[in-house]
């Protein structure tokens, strides 16, 4: 019996040297995945220049034209439209006011200014990844009475939805 116990420590003691002198170990694993993401959003800028028309003097006016622009920046292939609100002194109409006296005008999309735009009537686009200009087209129509000096004005806000 006792060669066999001695026998089982050499091989106890061969087996732990082994060990120790970096013999290969058999160990297991387990894996896992994940994804890894990010959601880009769209994302578009509006800003307008002054619009401002000739001076005129007092009495019955006629048509009298300005233009501004817009420029708008949306992402790649976002698809926007541009709104224009009724102005600060708005009344039926928009009107540029000096407080006491009105001067009518209008806000068309086009040069011939024949599509109004306004809160109702948005002009649509789609975003390109860089700066768009848009005209707008104002008029002060003709047969209005003014009689009263001064500066008129009003403010209106300009609204890119996408």
């Amino acid at each position: 019996m006792k060669v066999a116990a001695v026998f089982r420590f050499r091989k106890t003691l061969t087996a732990l040297a082994l060990i120790a002198w970096g013999a290969p170990v058999i160990a297991a694993s387990s894996t896992s995945s994940f994804d890894v993401s990010i959601q880009v959003l769209a994302t578009c800028s509006i800003s307008a220049s002054n619009m401002t028309f000739s001076s005129i003097t007092t009495g019955t006016t006629s048509n009298t034209d300005a233009t501004s622009s817009l420029t708008v920046n949306c992402s790649n292939g976002t698809p926007y439209t541009v709104s224009l609100g009724n102005g600060n002194n708005y009344s039926g109409g928009r009107r540029m006011t000096n407080g006491s006296t009105n001067i009518n005008y209008y806000l068309y999309a086009d040069s011939g200014r024949s599509t109004q735009w306004n809160v109702a009537a948005p002009q649509a686009g789609t975003g390109n990844g860089a700066d768009q200009s848009l005209t707008i087209y104002g008029r002060v129509p003709s047969g209005q009475s003014v009689p009263q000096t001064g500066a008129y004005s009003d403010t209106i806000i300009a609204t890119v939805t996408y």
